[in-house]
């Protein structure tokens, strides 16, 4: 199983970022897919939920409204569109594959970095 996240980098305050997690080694469309961020100093926490057929979403208070989770069966990818981003969102996001509609999965990427700063 890989999971290889992209899409991350340096904005300002406000601006937009769009991460992309491209999967592979296991069948996607069965999957539901997180992402989680991990800030310096904090634990890792839970930023968004899709379900297997994209259906049902869920978010973190912190980022309801601003950010949208999506995925794409056909090209094994989710993907997180953040706007009106803030500088309390700067960390490390990582994506996870698998799990249950409580749980997160066992497979987990390297993370992209987003650093949001003026």
């Amino acid at each position: 199983v890989q999971i290889v996240e992209s899409g991350g980098g340096l904005v300002q305050p406000g601006e937009s970022l769009r991460l992309s997690c491209a999967v592979s080694g296991f069948t996607f469309s069965t999957a539901r897919m997180r992402w989680y961020r991990q800030a310096p100093g904090k634990e890792r926490e839970w930023v968004a939920y899709i379900s297997m057929e994209g259906i049902t979403t869920n978010y973190a208070d912190s980022v309801k409204g601003r950010f949208t989770i999506s995925r794409d069966n056909a090209k094994n990818t989710v993907y997180l569109q953040m706007n009106n981003l803030k500088s309390e969102d700067t960390a490390v996001y990582y994506c996870n594959a698998g799990g249950t509609t409580i749980s997160p999965g066992n497979y987990w990427g390297q993370g992209t970095q987003v650093t949001v700063s003026s």
